[in-house]
């Protein structure tokens, strides 16, 4: 099998390929260009330093300063921007918000969360943007058990801490990032350059029934 640049896939089913000039670190380690990862493994890319990931169907672009893990069906970002290109419904999921493409056909869209505000811009095609039952608050489940989209062409934001609560303590063992790559994304300032580069900006939408 091979990924959407034509390169062949790492043997371990559901990995990709990363590709990197410097400064990124899969796992704590510093990673080199055509680098395998494989689900699990945990991306950080540094100041200045972008990564690019191929696999099946999907290419996605970390921005500078982000923070995320990658799985075979989506990618956690912790901190940071992601921009994704995918034929095959890959997802991205912030705490307990995820944003879906709306149909299996090549849809772009982009995924910021930057000091716990998420911000969803559609490129091509739409996405929808769900809570996940079972992850953050329990009154905001029922809030969106109908879907928020975003359209082709527009952005919206959500405020990471009414849609799911506050975040779990440093020391929880069911956290899915490690404290120390928490910490790694603070500074952010990069990240808001490259989104204002790709045409960010947009209102703040709250993921809750009580606002239309």
């Amino acid at each position: 099998m091979q990924s959407a640049s034509g390169e062949p896939l790492p043997a371990q089913g559901g990995g990709a390929i990363l590709h990197s000039s410097g400064g990124v670190w899969v796992n704590g380690y510093e990673a080199h260009d055509s680098s395998a990862v494989f689900p699990g493994d945990l991306i950080e890319t540094k100041a200045e330093a972008t990564a690019n990931l191929s696999f099946d169907g999907t290419t996605v672009l970390l921005a500078p300063e982000s923070v995320s893990k990658f799985e075979a069906d989506f990618l956690e970002l912790d901190h940071g921007s992601v921009s994704v290109g995918t034929s095959r419904g890959y997802q991205v999921r912030v705490n307990c918000i995820r944003v879906i493409p709306v149909v299996n056909q090549w849809t772009q869209y982009i995924v910021t969360d930057l000091s716990g505000n998420v911000q969803v811009a559609a490129r091509k095609l739409d996405v929808n943007v769900e809570h996940e039952h079972g992850r953050g608050k329990e009154t905001a489940a029922n809030d969106l058990s109908q879907k928020a989209s975003v359209h082709e062409g527009q952005q919206e934001s959500y405020d990471e801490s009414q849609v799911c609560g506050a975040p779990p303590g440093p020391t929880s063992a069911s956290s899915a990032i490690s404290p120390k790559w928490i910490a790694a994304g603070a500074a952010g300032a990069g990240i808001l350059i490259w989104i204002l580069v790709h045409g960010g900006g947009g209102g703040k939408t709250p993921l809750s029934a009580s606002s239309p």
